[in-house]
């Protein structure tokens, strides 16, 4: 098939505009160009990052959609909106604050075509020193095979959000990003592999993911505790997870975000990623 391509980033209030320039240039780097880029703008968005993207619209090379939605409606409908714009049936998912290696799309992008439904990669943490300076603080390693991801998702998210390439009517044949508070991306890859969706992972980080201070704060908490379950009640109810499995993630991943800010950073990497320092 076609390997043409649309790329889906989503931008609201709180991204910064330097962040998202940053996110958009790497996108105009690659060295195998979109043949299309969507910006879905979730409610209105701040004067400076409406200039980056003003600015990036008028240099670019490829088409740049942007769907405008008046209000604020979630990361999960602004994400079906934009996917209901994308022109092409290969899709690469973007952040407004992360960073694509060069190479990313050239190395992602030819196996959607040939085949898979479902395509992932490996992710770099990083965050500014105090000098100002990129620093690597962790690597995410996903498992790589259709049975080891299969092996994984009931338990974790063996995908980086931010990196995922797909196909846009497996998505949509998944039922599409579902609300449930920020999980909507691990819900619907999991309605995806439970449907027979053809999956694998790019082992190398062909993203790079900020990280700062607050980031652990963020994941915890009474609303994210409501968020998880609200999250292990529909893996139930669509069979994703077993009687046990169910029982084990309230305890264990549900624990986690009430446990203190402290103890986040290094349970994180136990029990949701492959991450290493």
């Amino acid at each position: 098939m076609s390997a043409a391509s649309s790329v889906l980033l989503p931008v609201y209030a709180g991204d910064e505009a330097a962040h998202l320039d940053r996110a958009l240039q790497s996108i105009a780097d690659q060295t195998l160009t979109p043949d299309e880029l969507v910006i879905v703008q979730d409610g209105p968005i701040g004067a400076d990052a409406a200039r980056v993207v003003d600015a990036f619209a008028a240099r670019a090379r490829f088409p740049v959609q942007r769907v405008r939605l008046e209000h604020n409606v979630g990361l999960a409908e602004a994400l079906n909106r934009g996917l209901a714009v994308c022109s092409h049936e290969i899709v690469a998912r973007m952040d407004a604050d992360d960073v694509s290696t060069p190479d990313r799309f050239a190395r992602q992008i030819p196996l959607v075509a040939d085949g898979l439904d479902l395509l992932g990669s490996g992710l770099y943490e990083w965050e500014l020193t105090a000098a100002g300076e990129e620093n690597v603080v962790a690597r995410r390693v996903p498992p790589t095979d259709a049975d080891g991801i299969r092996r994984a998702i009931p338990f974790r998210d063996p995908f980086n959000h931010p990196t995922v390439v797909y196909r846009k009517t497996a998505v949509l044949d998944a039922g599409g990003y579902a609300s449930v508070g920020t999980m909507e991306d691990y819900l619907l890859f999991a309605r995806m592999v439970a449907s027979g969706a053809r999956v694998a992972n790019v082992p190398d980080a062909l993203v790079g993911y900020r990280v700062s201070s607050g980031a652990y704060d963020r994941r915890g908490g009474v609303e994210l505790l409501r968020t998880e379950l609200r999250l292990q009640r529909a893996f139930r109810a669509a069979g994703i997870t077993t009687r046990a499995q169910y029982l084990r993630n309230v305890i264990v991943r549900g624990g986690y975000r009430i446990v203190p800010v402290w103890a986040r950073r290094p349970l994180y990497r136990r029990v949701f990623t492959s991450a290493s320092e």
